[in-house]
């Protein structure tokens, strides 16, 4: 009985030093169940031999599986990457010493049509004198610029090249809060970069001009300089925003808060450019503050939403409809405001709660157009037609 255990130990033990000496290392497990169950992924060990002694690894068998979300980020950088370039601005800067030094700026842009037609940020190539744009095949055009809309921060340009595969533009008057995105870019010159997040808000900020970006969208996908320009994608590839500038914090970098322009801002740019040849963006010409219930409470306002108009620019739409602005001065904080002025509730029958309301109204129209403004003017409902202006930069 004895000699029967000890023969038995002697074969386990055996057993047990062919096994990891001789087959493990060689793959002969791995290989027969491989064949035995072909469908199931198995990890093999190879050994490497060398001065400082033996190496075994576990390596995968199998090629890799992505799952969903996974795939449908490589979906979307494969079927983006080609539309996006990178955008190099070149001034002639003067130095004391070394007489005239070229200067370059980088940011991004992407191709819209097949005839070479580029946006970007009008900050990226500002004072440029030379535009080059590299297309992601490394190939180099000299860029001619169309068209630039300072007050949108928008710069159209366009190159001669073959062969272009362009973007596919969506609707960003239908984004929401939450939804995913996506930012392609060269971020500090680093080519065909990919980043991921969502829109954290939306709301109207100071562009890099200083100019109003009304209804820009706020994302965490990292954006960091050299993203200027480039595409703000949705969940399908298509472009809902162009990325154009971050929040810092003095640190020149991302802090997890970007702006993106509105696709649909773009969109009437070109639009303009098409049917006008330039830029006629409509204006109501006026300043407003957007009135919520506590306000309206505090100044006895007829209605708990709207906008209150602070101010009509002198021989604007506005000022010709008839529409009067504030006669009083107030502080909300430490923010001078007018009071007194009509309250807007809706245009063309569209309420309207917030400037970024009446934004969307006027992206829906072009200059020349009559609209239908509705008022209270103390507490008295009034019905106003006001026929549009055409945007400049001073109204701006």
């Amino acid at each position: 009985m004895k000699m029967r255990r000890v023969l038995l130990v002697l074969l386990l033990v055996g057993g047990f030093y062919l096994l990891t000496n001789y087959m493990v290392p060689s793959g002969a497990i791995g290989n027969w169940v491989k064949s035995a169950f072909p469908s199931l992924p198995v990890n093999g060990t190879t050994a490497v031999n060398g001065p400082l002694g033996n190496f075994h690894m576990t390596v995968a068998n199998a090629a890799p599986e992505f799952d969903s979300e996974e795939q449908n980020n490589i979906n979307v950088y494969k079927r983006t990457l080609p539309s996006v370039v990178n955008v190099t601005s070149t001034t002639v800067a003067f130095d004391f010493f070394y007489g005239p030094v070229p200067q370059q700026g980088m940011g991004t842009g992407f191709i819209i049509d097949k005839e070479g037609h580029i946006l970007t940020n009008n900050h990226v190539i500002q004072d440029g004198q030379r535009i080059e744009v590299t297309l992601n095949d490394k190939h180099k055009y000299t860029a001619k610029v169309v068209q630039v809309d300072k007050s949108h921060d928008l710069a159209l340009l366009q190159i001669n090249a073959p062969n272009l595969t362009p973007v596919t533009l969506a609707d960003s008057k239908n984004i929401v809060v939450g939804q995913k995105v996506y930012a392609i870019g060269n971020p500090f010159g680093l080519n065909g970069t990919m980043t991921r997040g969502i829109i954290s808000a939306l709301r109207s900020v100071r562009g890099p001009t200083g100019a109003a970006i009304d209804n820009a969208i706020q994302t965490d996908a990292a954006i960091n300089p050299g993203n200027s320009g480039g595409p703000l994608l949705n969940s399908r590839g298509e472009v809902i925003g162009i990325n154009t500038m971050i929040a810092s914090n003095g640190s020149d970098q991302s802090a997890g808060i970007g702006f993106a322009i509105p696709i649909n801002t773009a969109r009437a740019f070109v639009d303009d450019l098409a049917r006008y040849g330039h830029v006629r963006r409509p204006a109501l010409d006026v300043v407003t503050l957007p009135i919520g219930p506590d306000i309206a409470d505090q100044l006895g306002l007829a209605a708990d939403y709207g906008v209150l108009v602070e101010r009509v620019l002198p021989g604007g739409a506005a000022e010709r409809a008839g529409l009067k602005g504030g006669s009083q001065r107030a502080y909300m904080g430490n923010t001078p405001v007018m009071i007194g002025g009509d309250l807007i509730v809706s245009i063309d029958g569209q309420d309207i709660t917030t400037q970024q309301d009446v934004s969307d109204v006027m992206n829906s129209h072009k200059a020349g157009d009559t609209v239908t403004v509705t008022i209270f003017r103390a507490r008295k409902k009034i019905e106003l037609r006001v026929t549009l202006s055409e945007a400049s930069e001073r109204q701006t």
